[in-house]
């Protein structure tokens, strides 16, 4: 009988273990999430964001270096407070938007950092027809309880980006190559 009791303790909290090393899916909240940049023109920064985006995190909360984020930027959706400047930027000089209008990011690597919730993130970002790959420095803000029963993480990340290694030239010497780029999200897990 002990033996029975033992194997069956063992099996249950193997069950236990396996369960919470699974990985857990969360959906982007777009409505409480954002994709800012900033970028120099001539003497200061002019600042804009991307409205319509939408991505998938895939979180291993036992190992978070098996993690995984996938997303997808709407070019259209740029926002610099400029409706002439947002109009300009979807030309063939800058986004290209009519033949590229999507962005796309797919991490390759989670890589922890000294920080127990600091990450280097490693991914290939798409846009104007090019691959190139980039590392996000992003930090995990916290999973909690949410409204009406969600649950959520929270992450903000954060890079600099030379806009000319994918093809976007327009504007220069008054607009300069690197674009600082800000994403805080908020997901719900499904």
């Amino acid at each position: 009988m002990k033996k029975t009791l033992l194997i069956l303790s063992a099996s249950v909290f193997a069950a236990i273990a396996a369960q919470a090393a699974e990985v857990e899916t969360y959906t982007i909240d777009t409505s409480h999430s954002s994709v800012k940049f900033s970028i120099r023109h001539f003497v200061a920064k002019t600042t804009g964001n991307f409205s319509d985006f939408e991505g998938t995190l895939s979180i291993n909360r036992e190992d978070l270096s098996k993690s995984s984020v996938e997303a997808t930027i709407q070019i259209p959706s740029v926002d610099t407070d400029s409706a002439k400047r947002d109009a300009h930027l979807q030309k063939d000089d800058y986004f290209n938007a009519a033949e590229y209008p999507l962005m796309t990011f797919k991490s390759t690597q989670w890589k922890a950092t000294d920080d127990e919730d600091e990450f280097k993130v490693t991914g290939d970002l798409t846009f104007n027809g090019i691959t190139k790959p980039v590392t996000l420095d992003v930090e995990l803000l916290g999973f909690g309880d949410g409204p009406r029963g969600a649950y959520l993480s929270g992450w903000e990340a954060t890079t600099t980006l030379d806009r000319t290694e994918w093809g976007v030239n327009g504007g220069q010497p008054a607009v300069g190559n690197e674009v600082e780029v800000t994403i805080n999200i908020e997901a719900h897990r499904k």
